[in-house]
This record gives structure tokens, C-alpha cells and sequence, in this order.
């Protein structure tokens, strides 16, 4: 928001001043669609962000112990997922920060071979509104080639670390021409990013908190921050969500981390969830590519 008055409260913002503030990246047309392909009655949209090393890092923190809660998502983690994924029969979509591609490129490789989606996630998990001016812009457009290098495929969606989203993000994604945002919260359904009013044609896959592990199970050794709900109650509340969508015949987005959901305790609960989910008639497991293509096609963008 720099360029808002800076002697001025928010009370005392012009209304042009306030449009503009909520309209830099804001919810537009729905793009649900009225029927999934093959005649499914609901999408279901898999993703991990893949952050391995990169929170400790990004955070100047070069403390083994941190640095290596985080190697844990690469090397127990993520076979423990792309396990699950191959026995279920399901693709899904890893979002990596570069620096953890660069740290485990075979791993990616093998993640991209066996038919999953490779998403933006950040240079190293740095804080987007916290970049001086024209960084974030380089540090995208940097892991975008790093990413296609090291999978052999083009990135076409981007998740900002820590969902992000600073006032110059949008104008980056429209200048690489990606298809699809997944940072945003304004809806449970796929829909339009506009900017001042104008349609943009950027699909947004909309994640939420409650449907992310990291909420539920983060632990924080110095601080109050620890991982008070089981893994049960997290299950209900994923199958609640599920349950919700497919009610209404929309998408079911889940977002998980490696180094999170990895652990033997909570891989087991997203078998179960999985297993939950097939049992219904009219699932589609897709990638958020296959997801946003679809609502951008049918949507007529």
C-alpha cells in the first residue's frame, strides 16, 4: 500500500482510495462449472507445498535441528506421499520453492515423471510484502526457470509462500502469463481474478486454512504454537469439507505439506480421507492445471 497517503488512517481514505485497495486482485465471475468432465459430480484438487528446508532459511535460521525438521518432508514425506498418490491411482499438484527443487532435483523429477503436477512456490519461502521494490518480480520469473530446468515442465500456476500475495503479485502472474493463482480466499468454487473491475482471465483455485494440515499440526519450540488437534479431528473436518462440495457438486481443494502430513500419524489420515472420497460416485482427482483449464474453457475465457 505504498501508494496510499501516509499521514492518513484508513478512516480518513477518499473512497477512490479504498476502491482501489480492494481492487488490485479481487473475486470476479464464478468459474464453476456446470458439469466436471466425464460427468463428475465433484473435483478433487491435491496439492503439497513442498517447502523441505526452505522456512528455516528464509528465515536467516541456520539451526541444524530446524533445517533438518525440514529435510524430513524430502526424505520420508514426500515417498510416503507419492506412495499413497500411486496406490490410490491419483495425480496432484507439488508446489516447490526453487531452493528446495535445487536441494532435491531427483526428487522432483521423479514427483514430475510420475505424472504430477510442478507449481511456483517462491524463490526460498520469502514473505512477498516484505521484498524491497522489483524483488519479487525477479525472484518469481528466477524459480520459474529453475523449476522447468530441473522438471523437464513449464510451470503454469503459481501459490505464494504463505499465501502472500502482495499488491504487485497480480501484475507478475499477468505478465508470465500463468494460468491459474491458487493464494486467494474469496470463494470455495474456481473464479475470475479482476483488477479495478476488469476481468483478467487468471482462474483462481481458492485454498483455506481449515482445509490445510499445517494449521492443525505446526509445532514452534519457542513459543506457544504446538499441535493440539489429532489427527481424528482433523479427518472430520477434511471429510466435512469434502462433504460440502460434493454436496454442491464444486471443488474439493486440500492443501498440504510434506514435512506436515508426512509423518506416520497424518499420512494414514489422508489414506483414510482418500479412501473416503473414492467411495462417493463422480470424483475427479485432477491437477489444479486440469482443474483451471477446464473452468477457464467452460467458462469461455
Amino acid at each position: 500500500m505504498a501508494d496510499q497517503p501516509a499521514t492518513q488512517k484508513p478512516w480518513e481514505w477518499d473512497e477512490p482510495t479504498w476502491r482501489k485497495i480492494v481492487g488490485r486482485a479481487y473475486g470476479g465471475r464464478s468459474l464453476s462449472p456446470k458439469a466436471w468432465p466425464n460427468g463428475a459430480r465433484c473435483a478433487v484438487a491435491l496439492s503439497f507445498d513442498a517447502d523441505h528446508e526452505t522456512i528455516p532459511l528464509r528465515d536467516s535460521d541456520e539451526s541444524p535441528m530446524r533445517i533438518s525438521q525440514g529435510q524430513y518432508g524430502a526424505r520420508q514425506g514426500v515417498p510416503r506421499i507419492r506412495r499413497l498418490l500411486d496406490k490410490h491411482g491419483a495425480r496432484a499438484t507439488f508446489f516447490y520453492p526453487a531452493v528446495s527443487a535445487l536441494l532435491h532435483p531427483e526428487e522432483v523429477r521423479a514427483v514430475s515423471d510420475e505424472g504430477h503436477e510442478i507449481g511456483i512456490h517462491s524463490w526460498i519461502h520469502e514473505a512477498n510484502t516484505t521484498l524491497p521494490p522489483g524483488m519479487e518480480r525477479e525472484l518469481t520469473l528466477r524459480a520459474a526457470e529453475t523449476l522447468e530446468k530441473v522438471s523437464g515442465q513449464r510451470p503454469v500456476g503459481i501459490r505464494t509462500a504463505s499465501w502472500d500475495f502482495s499488491v504487485d503479485t497480480m501484475s507478475i502472474i499477468r505478465e508470465m502469463g500463468l494460468l491459474y493463482d491458487s493464494s486467494l480466499m474469496a470463494d470455495d468454487e474456481p473464479y475470475e481474478l479482476t483488477v479495478d473491475g476488469q476481468p483478467t482471465g487468471i482462474v483462481e483455485l481458492p485454498p483455506e486454512w481449515i482445509r490445510d494440515d499445517a494449521v492443525y499440526f505446526n509445532m514452534l519450540r519457542f513459543s506457544a504454537l504446538r499441535p493440539y488437534t489429532p489427527p481424528s479431528a482433523v479427518e472430520e473436518i477434511f471429510k466435512a469439507e469434502f462433504d460440502g462440495a460434493y454436496a454442491e457438486g464444486g471443488m474439493f481443494l486440500l492443501t498440504m505439506h510434506p514435512h506436515v502430513i508426512g509423518h506416520r500419524s497424518r499420512i494414514s489420515l489422508l489414506d483414510r480421507v482418500v479412501d473416503y472420497i473414492k467411495g462417493h460416485e463422480g470424483v475427479w482427482f485432477a491437477t489444479h492445471k486440469e482443474i483451471a483449464a477446464w473452468c477457464k474453457q467452460q467458462g469461455g475465457l
